[in-house]
C-alpha cells in the first residue's frame, strides 16, 4: 500500500516530501507496442510521474458498448508504468480537450438535441454514471491507495474556462469518491480569476496550466490557495498545427528556462506533453470560431518526436532536472528502426459513387439532418436529390454544413463549400431542362475540443437552398469507412463505371471543356488554402472524382516509415485495415507517421481514400517526417 496526500505546501509520498515531475503521454496516442518505449524514456529524463488523459470516445465508441483493448487498454499502459517505475496521474473527467475529438465526448451524445454537456443535466449525468460503472472499478485496484502507481485523479479539465456549474463539480467528485477512488482529487484551470473562481471544487486540490510567466502564475494560485502546493498540470513546452497553419515549434533554451523558474519556485511540473504521438483515424479535434481542424500528426514539438526521438528539448530539460535531482547516467533504449521503402504505386482503385452500397446503407427523408441523428459518429455522409429544371444561374448554400462539402450536379463535380472560410460559402448552379441530381459529399473533419462551441454536430445540419427556395426529399447515406472490406477494385488501367457515365454525360467536347475551365475562381481550383495556387500538373480541373486507390507494399523487414503525400490532395490513408489518418496539401504536414507494429513482413495493404481523385498515382515512404 502507499499515501499521497497533501500536508501544508507539499505533496508527501508515503511520509516523505516529494516535488512531482511529471509529463503527459496519452497511450490512445501511442501504439501499444511502444508504451514502454515512450515511458522507459521519460524515466530516463528525470521524471518520476506520468500523466494521461482518459478518452471516454475510445473507450465507449457506441452506447453502451465498451472498449478496453488495443489503443484503448490503459490498464495495461499504467501496468508498464509502474513495472518501469513511474507514478501516474490520470484525468478520467468526462471532457478533456486535449485536441482530441469532441475533446474526449462520445459524438452519439449529440443526437439527443436536448442534451446538455458539462452542467447538472440529469440525462448527461446518467450517461457519465454509467462509463464510470465500467472505467473506475478498473482503475481502483491501480491506485496507490491498493499498493499501484495512480497517485492522484482529476475530477474535470480546466472547468473554469467553459463554465460555473458547482452542483456538476461536486457530482463528479462524488462520482468518484463513491466508486473507490480515495487517492488525492484535483482540478486544473487557467491562472486568472473567472477560471479559478468557475473550477475550483472545496476541499480539492487545484493546480494551474500555463505555458509562461511561471512566478506570476503561481502567485495568482496562491491568491486562492495559500497553504497548498505549486503546481503547473500543464506545462506548454510546445504546442499544436491546425491545416493551414505553419508548423509550431519552441526554442529548447526557452522551455528551459520556465522550467528552471518554475522549479526554483518550489513548484512541481506536468510537461504537456513530453510525448505527442498521432491523432489516429478520425480522432482529431478542432478550435472554433473560426472552425480550425487538427492536424493528424500530435507531434507538439516537445521532448520526444511523434516518432519517439528525443529533441533538444529532451537534453535541455534533463540537465535543468538535474540541478534539482541527482540523475543517474542516462540509459536510453535502443533506437527504433526506420526505413524508407521507396515509392509504391498504386495498382488498383475503386470509385466511391460505384461503391456506395457496399459501405452504407441510405435512408430517406424530406430533410437532411446530422450525422449523429442516423447512428453515425465519424467519416463522411453523402445527401442527394432531384432538383427540376430548368433553372437559370442560382446560387447553392448549404446552411451550417460541417465542415467540408464536395458538390457534384449529375455526377460532374461543382466546387468545395468549406465552414468558416468566406471564399467557399455558395456555389453558382444551373440547372437543365428535365431536371438534374445534386449530390453533396460531407466530410467531419473533427469535432470542437474547446470553448463555448463544444457541441458540433456533424453534417449538414440546418438545409440545402438554391437562393432562399430549401430543397427537401433527400437520400443521406452515411459512409463512416471503418470497415473497407467490402469494396470492389479494379486495375487503375480499367476505366471505372462512373468514369465512363461521367464521360458519356460530359460527351465528346469534355477535355475542351476542363480546359477551359482551368483558369477560373479559386472554386475551380478545389477550393485550396493559397490564394491564386495553380493546379498541379496532370491533376483534373475538375476536381476528379472521389476514388479508393490500393496498392501492395512488399517488405522484408517492419520498420518505422512515413508516407510522403506529396501530389496527393486531400483524404484518408489506411494500411492493413488501420486508419493511419488524413492527410491534406493544404499542410503544413506533409508525411504520416506509419509505426512498425502496423507492418507485417511480406505483403501490406496500402489503400488511398482521395476525394479528388487521380490515376495512375503513387506514394513515397521515407525514413523521415515532414511537419512544415
Amino acid at each position: 500500500m502507499g499515501t499521497f496526500d497533501v500536508q501544508g505546501n507539499q505533496f508527501v509520498w508515503n511520509g516523505q516530501p516529494i516535488r512531482i515531475i511529471a509529463g503527459a503521454i496519452h497511450y490512445y496516442r501511442v501504439v501499444p507496442e511502444y508504451w514502454r518505449d515512450r515511458l522507459l524514456k521519460l524515466k530516463e529524463c528525470g521524471f518520476n510521474t506520468v500523466e494521461t488523459y482518459v478518452a471516454w470516445n475510445m473507450h465507449e465508441p457506441r452506447e453502451g458498448e465498451f472498449c478496453f483493448e488495443g489503443l484503448a487498454d490503459i490498464e495495461q499502459f499504467i501496468a508498464i508504468a509502474a513495472e518501469v517505475g513511474l507514478l501516474v496521474i490520470v484525468r478520467p473527467s468526462p471532457y478533456i480537450c486535449a485536441e482530441w475529438e469532441f475533446g474526449g465526448l462520445p459524438a452519439w451524445l449529440l443526437a439527443d438535441s436536448d442534451m446538455r454537456l458539462r452542467c447538472f443535466h440529469q440525462p448527461f449525468l446518467d450517461k457519465v454514471d454509467r462509463y464510470y460503472d465500467e472505467l473506475l472499478p478498473r482503475l481502483q485496484p491501480l491506485l496507490c491507495t491498493n499498493g499501484g502507481p495512480i497517485i492522484a485523479v482529476q475530477i474535470e479539465n480546466e472547468y473554469g474556462s467553459y463554465g460555473n456549474d458547482k452542483a456538476y463539480l461536486n457530482y463528479l467528485k462524488t462520482s468518484l469518491q463513491s466508486r473507490g477512488i480515495d487517492t488525492l482529487l484535483f482540478t486544473s484551470d487557467g491562472p486568472e480569476d473567472s477560471m479559478l473562481q468557475g473550477g475550483m471544487v472545496e476541499g480539492v486540490l487545484e493546480t494551474v496550466n500555463f505555458g509562461s510567466r511561471p512566478v506570476e502564475a503561481f502567485a495568482k494560485l496562491k491568491e486562492y490557495q495559500p497553504d497548498r502546493p505549486l503546481m503547473c498540470m500543464e506545462f506548454w513546452n510546445g504546442w499544436f498545427d491546425h491545416w493551414g497553419e505553419q508548423h509550431h515549434t519552441r526554442e529548447a533554451a526557452d522551455v528551459a528556462q520556465v522550467l528552471d523558474e518554475m522549479l526554483a519556485a518550489g513548484g512541481s511540473v506536468n510537461f504537456y506533453m513530453f510525448h505527442g504521438g498521432t491523432n489516429f483515424g478520425f480522432y482529431n479535434g478542432a478550435n472554433n470560431p473560426p472552425y480550425a481542424p487538427t492536424i493528424t500528426s500530435y507531434d507538439y514539438d516537445v521532448l520526444l518526436s511523434e516518432s519517439g526521438e528525443p529533441t533538444a528539448k529532451y537534453a535541455a530539460v534533463r540537465e535543468v532536472i538535474g540541478r534539482y535531482v541527482d540523475l543517474p547516467p542516462l540509459e536510453l533504449p535502443a533506437p527504433i528502426k526506420k526505413l524508407a521503402y521507396g515509392t509504391l504505386q498504386m495498382t488498383a482503385q475503386a470509385d466511391l459513387f460505384a461503391q456506395l452500397d457496399a459501405l452504407g446503407e441510405p435512408t430517406r427523408l424530406a430533410y437532411p439532418i446530422a450525422m449523429e441523428k442516423l447512428g453515425q459518429d465519424y467519416g463522411f455522409i453523402l445527401y442527394t436529390t432531384q432538383v427540376s429544371g430548368p433553372r437559370g444561374r442560382a446560387s447553392l448554400y448549404l446552411q451550417e454544413v460541417r465542415d467540408r462539402a464536395i458538390v457534384y450536379l449529375d455526377g460532374r463535380y461543382l466546387g468545395v463549400i468549406e465552414r468558416d472560410r468566406p471564399e467557399l460559402q455558395s456555389l453558382e448552379v444551373e440547372i437543365p431542362a428535365g431536371g438534374a441530381t445534386l449530390s453533396i459529399l460531407v466530410e467531419n473533419m473533427g469535432r470542437t475540443n474547446y470553448g463555448p462551441y463544444l457541441r458540433d454536430p456533424k453534417g449538414i445540419t440546418e438545409g440545402v437552398r438554391l437562393d432562399n427556395q430549401f430543397l427537401f426529399d433527400w437520400e443521406i447515406r452515411p459512409l463512416p469507412l471503418a470497415d473497407l472490406t467490402e469494396l470492389t477494385f479494379q486495375p487503375l488501367s480499367e476505366e471505372s463505371p462512373a468514369e465512363g457515365q461521367e464521360r458519356a454525360a460530359q460527351g465528346d467536347d469534355s477535355q475542351h471543356e476542363r480546359s477551359s475551365r482551368g483558369a477560373g475562381s479559386e472554386q475551380e481550383r478545389l477550393g485550396r488554402g493559397v490564394d491564386g495556387e495553380q493546379e498541379r500538373p496532370g491533376q483534373e480541373v475538375d476536381g476528379g472524382q472521389p476514388r479508393f486507390y490500393r496498392g501492395n507494399l512488399t517488405i522484408e523487414e517492419a520498420a518505422d516509415t512515413f508516407i510522403d503525400m506529396s501530389g496527393w490532395t486531400k483524404g484518408v490513408v489506411y494500411v492493413n485495415g488501420f486508419n493511419l489518418g488524413r492527410y491534406w496539401e493544404r499542410g503544413p504536414q506533409q508525411t504520416l507517421y506509419l509505426p512498425a507494429p502496423l507492418l507485417r513482413v511480406g505483403d501490406n495493404e496500402i489503400v488511398v481514400f482521395e476525394l479528388h481523385g487521380k490515376e495512375q498515382t503513387s506514394v513515397a515512404f521515407t525514413d523521415r517526417a515532414r511537419l512544415g
